[in-house]
C-alpha cells in the first residue's frame, strides 16, 4: 500500500467509534503477531500522559536504550502516534503495520466483528516497537484503562498521571468512578508509580492496588518550589529548577510539568535499580524531553496548547502566568459541544485580552463563534472578541495585533494552527 492508501484505509475505521473491551484486541494481536511482552510502561491518567511519557522517553533514550512511544491522538499525521527513539516512523515502517494487521482485521471482519481505529493502531504500534527492538515502550492510554485496548498487554510497570473529569460518558461522572476505569491498567504484582491524586481517587486505586499486590509509590515527595526561573536557549523558553541539589531544565513549562517531573522520577529510579544503569544520567536526559502541542511555543509571537478540560486548562494559566507574569494574549480558541467549554473559558479569561474564536474543521460537532462568544461573556470575559471561518483566519487575524498570540481549547484546534506554521515540530522530540 502506498501512504495515501493506508491513511484511506484507516480513516474509514473511524466509521466504527470508540468501543470499550479487550476481546477484538486480544484477537487482533493474536493473529497479527502483536507482541504483548515488551518492557511496556502502561501510562493512564486524565492529564499529563504524553508529558510523563516524553520525560521518561527522553531520559531512557539519554541513557542508551532504544526506545517506543505509543500515543494519541495525533496532532497532523497518524505518524506521530508510533516514534522510536523519539522519532515518528517513516511511511515504509507504518505501510508494513498496516498490512500485517489488517489482514488479522480482515479475518476478523469475515466473523462478524469490527475492529476499530484505536485497536488496529495498538496492535501496528506493538509490531513496530518488535521490530525496531526496543529495549523500553511508553504505552500511553487512549482513554480510561480498564476497557482501553492498550491494557492487552502484559506491562512491566504502570502509571497513573491524575484523575481529572473528563470523557464521563465513558468513564463515569464521579473522580472515584473515574479513578476506577484508570486503575484497570493495574495487573498482579506490577508496581504501580502514581501522580499526585485527590484523596477520593486515591483511595480507589490503593485499594485497587493493595487487592492486586501491586507495590505502589507516589511522586517524589520533594517540593521543587513554588516558582521556577524561566530563561530561553537555542531550543526555546525552558524552566529551571533545584531538585536534590542539582538543576533540572525543562522545556515543558509550568508547575504540572514540575509535578509531572516528580512523577516520572521513581519509575526511572525503579528501573535504574532494575535493569543496572545511572539515574544521574537519566536525570540529565530529561532537559531533552519535548511534547509537542503542551504549551509549545512555535515562535517569539504564537504559543499554542491543548488543554482540552478544565483541569488542563487551569495548569496552562499557571503555566502562562508564571512564564509570562501580567502578559495579555490573543487568544484563539475552539473547543468541542461535548467538552466542558463554558468552564475552560472561564479559567482562561485573565489571560485573554482578545478573543479569536472559531469552529474546528472536524465532523465532531465544535462551538460556533457566536456560542463561543456568548459563553465567555457569561463567564464574566469583558475581552473584545473576533469570530473566524476557521482556525486559518483567527490565528491570521490574532498574529496581525499586537498581543502575543496562545491558541488553546483543544488538541485538534492546535494541529490545525501546526500544520499551518510548524508542521516540522511535532515529528521529533
Amino acid at each position: 500500500m502506498n501512504p495515501a492508501e493506508v491513511r484511506q484505509a484507516l480513516d474509514r475505521l473511524s466509521m466504527f467509534g470508540i468501543k470499550l473491551g479487550l476481546d477484538q484486541t486480544a484477537v487482533l494481536f493474536e493473529r497479527s503477531g502483536a507482541p504483548l511482552d515488551l518492557n511496556y510502561l502502561h501510562i493512564a491518567g486524565t492529564n499529563g500522559k504524553g508529558s510523563v511519557g516524553a520525560m521518561l522517553e527522553a531520559a531512557l533514550r539519554h541513557c542508551g536504550f532504544r526506545t517506543g512511544f505509543y500515543s494519541s491522538p495525533h496532532l497532523i499525521d497518524v505518524r506521530e502516534r508510533f516514534r522510536v527513539n523519539g522519532k515518528s516512523v517513516d511511511e515504509a515502517t507504518l505501510a508494513r503495520a498496516f498490512s500485517k494487521v489488517d489482514a488479522a482485521a480482515e479475518t476478523m471482519r469475515k466473523e462478524g466483528a469490527s475492529p476499530t481505529f484505536f485497536e488496529v493502531t495498538t496492535a501496528m504500534a506493538a509490531l513496530i516497537f518488535q521490530e525496531a527492538e526496543t529495549d523500553f515502550v511508553i504505552w500511553e492510554t487512549g482513554m480510561g484503562g480498564r476497557l482501553d485496548a492498550t491494557s492487552v498487554v502484559n506491562p512491566l510497570a504502570n502509571i497513573i498521571t491524575n484523575i481529572a473529569m473528563d470523557h464521563e460518558h465513558f468513564l463515569g461522572g464521579t473522580l472515584r468512578e473515574i479513578a476506577g476505569e484508570k486503575a484497570g491498567i493495574l495487573r498482579q504484582g506490577v508496581p504501580l508509580f502514581t501522580g499526585f491524586l485527590a484523596p477520593e481517587a486515591k483511595e480507589v486505586i490503593a485499594a485497587r492496588a493493595a487487592e492486586l499486590h501491586c507495590p505502589m509509590a507516589g511522586p517524589d515527595p520533594e517540593a521543587t518550589g513554588e516558582k521556577a526561573i524561566y530563561r530561553s536557549d537555542k531550543q526555546g523558553l525552558y524552566q529551571s529548577f533545584f531538585y536534590g541539589g542539582r538543576e533540572i531544565r525543562l522545556h515543558l513549562a509550568g508547575a504540572m510539568q514540575r509535578r509531572n517531573f516528580r512523577t516520572a522520577v521513581p519509575v526511572l529510579r525503579y528501573l535504574a535499580e532494575k535493569f543496572d544503569f545511572s539515574l544521574e544520567k537519566a536525570l540529565d536526559g530529561i532537559c531533552e524531553a519535548r511534547w509537542p502541542g503542551r504549551c509549545q511555543l512555535v515562535n517569539e509571537r504564537l504559543t499554542v496548547d491543548g488543554g482540552h478540560n478544565p483541569d488542563g486548562a487551569a495548569a496552562l494559566v499557571q503555566a502562562m502566568q508564571e512564564a509570562h507574569p501580567g502578559q495579555k494574549f490573543a487568544v484563539v480558541f475552539a473547543g468541542f459541544k461535548d467538552k466542558d467549554v463554558a468552564e475552560n473559558l472561564r479559567l482562561l479569561a485573565p489571560l485573554a485580552g482578545h478573543w479569536y474564536f472559531t469552529p474546528i474543521e472536524s465532523d465532531r460537532p465544535s462551538h460556533t463563534p457566536e456560542n463561543l462568544a456568548n459563553m465567555a461573556k457569561d463567564a464574566g470575559s469583558a475581552a473584545p472578541y473576533s469570530g473566524a471561518e476557521n482556525s486559518k483566519e483567527a490565528t491570521a487575524l490574532a498574529l496581525a495585533g499586537n498581543l502575543p498570540v496562545l491558541a488553546a481549547g483543544s488538541l485538534y484546534l492546535v494541529g490545525e494552527v501546526l500544520r499551518e506554521y510548524a508542521p516540522e515540530t511535532v515529528f521529533d522530540l
